[in-house]
Formats: C-alpha cells, structure tokens, sequence
C-alpha cells in the first residue's frame, strides 16, 4: 500500500524542532501504519527518510538503505560515515550491515576505507555475491568494482581531534601509545551508531546499522554494528532488533538476536530490551550503567519499544502520524 505523500508535508517542521521527547519508553501499538524506529538524535531524518523512501518504491530494504544513508552523508554526526571518527592511526575505518526479515538475506561490511555509504556497499554485498561479510581491502575493491566512488573520509575537525588525541597519549603513556587500547568511546551525550529498523503496513521488517566505531580504535577493530545477531538481527516472523553503545559489550552476549528470541517467547519489545540488559548485566557482574549499551526493537505486531544504560540515550519514532524523539527505559 501506497503512503499519501500528503502525510510528510509536516515533516519539515518536525526536523526543525527535532520532535518531540517523550518520557514513556514503553512499548506502543499500531499494527496497520509503517513505522521506522533509530538510535539517536539524528536518526529522526534518516527515519523520515526511510518513510518518504517506502512511499515511493513500497520497499522496506530500500527505505532502510535510504534512512541510513542521511546520518552517512552528515558531516556533524560524528560517529557515522563522513565526518566520522578515525582509528587510532587516523584512519577512517566504517563498518555497516543490512538484513532482509523475509528472507534472512543480509551483507556487511567492515573497516571499510575511502568510501562514505556502507550501507549501500553491505547491501549490494547481499544482493550481488554469496557471501554475507567482505572486510578490509577485500570490501574497498569489491565497493570499487560496483562503481561506488571513493572519497577522503577524515574532516578537518576530527583529523584535529585525532591529532590532539594523540598527542594526549603520547605525553601519558609514550611514543607508541597509538598502538593501546583506547580507554575512551564515543559518549552517548554525542553521537553514536545508527541502528534503523522498520516495518511496512503489511508487515515486512528489515534493518540495517551503520558506524564508524569506537573513535581511536586499533586498526581492524570491528564492533558489533556488522555483525548478524550483534549490532542487528531481523526475523520477519518475529521482530528486529538493533543496539549501539560499547560494541565489545554486545557481542559477546549476541545482543540484538537475543532480544528478538525474547520476543519470541512472548515479550514485548522494551521488555526484551530490558531483560537482554538485565542478563548481561548480571553474567558480566556489573552495574548496567558500566556497560553503556542501548538497544531498540520493534515486533512483528507493529510495537516498538526500547532501552539503555545511559541517560543520554533517546530514539527517533516516525509514522505516518508523527516524528518525534523518545526517551527509553533506563536500566540503572
């Protein structure tokens, strides 16, 4: 079913005043609209996008790609494609993947360099060979082959924070403190993944994440964002689910495919998220605040619903009747 483009000519305003910020973070019903739901801030335009995307191509893999796209091609949002944060060596490294619910059909990528839509590299990874995760060079010849074109993906501004970052560790720790493990991340008051999932009005789900990772990171550092059941996991007769935050801390529980079991067995989506918390939590004997780790889900029913450890996490929620920030529930 067609959307009435009618229903966006509010959008704009929507996108001025950066909707507005909710503090339910409950889980909401509406079974019979499309729905798009992202991390962050700034996922309120990719979310919109996706919307007026599935409006014209009736395509919920492309309304994905498409939403994604926007936080990609932002140079303020600083933790996404251009503009994002280098490695620890200066580098630009991006990693991204898209999942198909109906199908189970998905492709990533990962430190992926000089080349600003991982979304649409991911994408054309699913669509266009066997494989599911291409990295490294590996992903940079094959987003070469496909005719995407290459770009210099370090800002002025985080080559400058990059350089003072570095400078910082060398007085600390010595000359070769780019090769540590960096102790700081991109913090939830800033910007971080986007993870975007979406439903259409006859029930198709997908999803897709996409990242330029822990800022200062190893090279080679691959969070959770590209990994299936990690950063994102969609099942069309269940629901998706997508995280951002500390991706170590998401991996090693397989974050996102663990919500959307907890759906399965009956839980709504902000309960699943909770639980999926609440778990890891209590296996790695920490205080949930210490994880910084954020989840969003949506279900099969058309609920949304999310949560996190940090105060400063919000998600953007965009139907046809509304597009608005949404404060989720707090795990402490």
């Amino acid at each position: 079913m067609k959307i009435d483009r009618r229903q966006f000519a509010g959008y704009s305003s929507a996108i001025a005043a950066w909707g507005c910020v909710s503090g339910v973070g409950q889980s909401n019903f509406n079974s019979q609209q499309p729905l798009f739901i992202a991390t962050w801030k700034f996922g309120l335009p990719a979310c919109i996008r996706s919307l007026e995307t599935l409006g014209k191509t009736e395509s919920v893999l492309d309304a994905i790609e498409m939403g994604i796209r926007v936080a990609e091609a932002d140079p303020n949002v600083d933790s996404v494609g251009i503009g994002g944060a280098p490695n620890a060596n200066g580098v630009v490294q991006l990693d991204a993947c898209i999942m198909d619910g109906a199908t189970h059909r998905a492709g990533s990528v990962a430190a992926l360099e000089n080349f600003p839509h991982p979304i649409s590299v991911a994408r054309r990874v699913m669509e266009k060979t066997k494989h599911v995760l291409l990295v490294g060079a590996g992903a940079a010849d094959f987003a070469t082959e496909q005719g995407f074109e290459s770009q210099v993906l370090l800002t002025e501004m985080q080559k400058r924070k990059w350089q003072d970052w570095k400078t910082q560790q060398a007085k600390a720790t010595g000359p070769r403190a780019e090769l540590a493990v960096p102790t700081n991340h991109n913090t939830p008051t800033n910007h971080d993944t986007i993870a975007l999932v979406g439903i259409d009005s006859t029930g198709n789900i997908a999803g897709g994440c996409s990242t330029s990772g822990l800022a200062y990171k190893l090279p080679g550092r691959v969070g959770d964002s590209p990994i299936l059941g990690s950063g994102l996991y969609v099942d069309g007769a269940v629901g998706a689910a997508g995280a951002t935050g500390i991706g170590e801390n998401v991996m090693r529980h397989c974050g996102s495919f663990l919500i959307v079991e907890l759906m399965r067995s009956g839980m709504d989506p902000t309960a699943a998220c909770r639980e999926a918390i609440e778990r890891i939590a209590n296996t790695d004997k920490k205080k949930p605040a210490d994880l910084h780790i954020n989840f969003l889900a949506i279900d099969k029913k058309g609920r949304w619903g999310a949560a996190g450890t940090d105060a400063g996490y919000e998600i953007a929620v965009v139907t046809p009747e509304f597009a608005r920030l949404e404060k989720p529930f707090l795990v402490i």
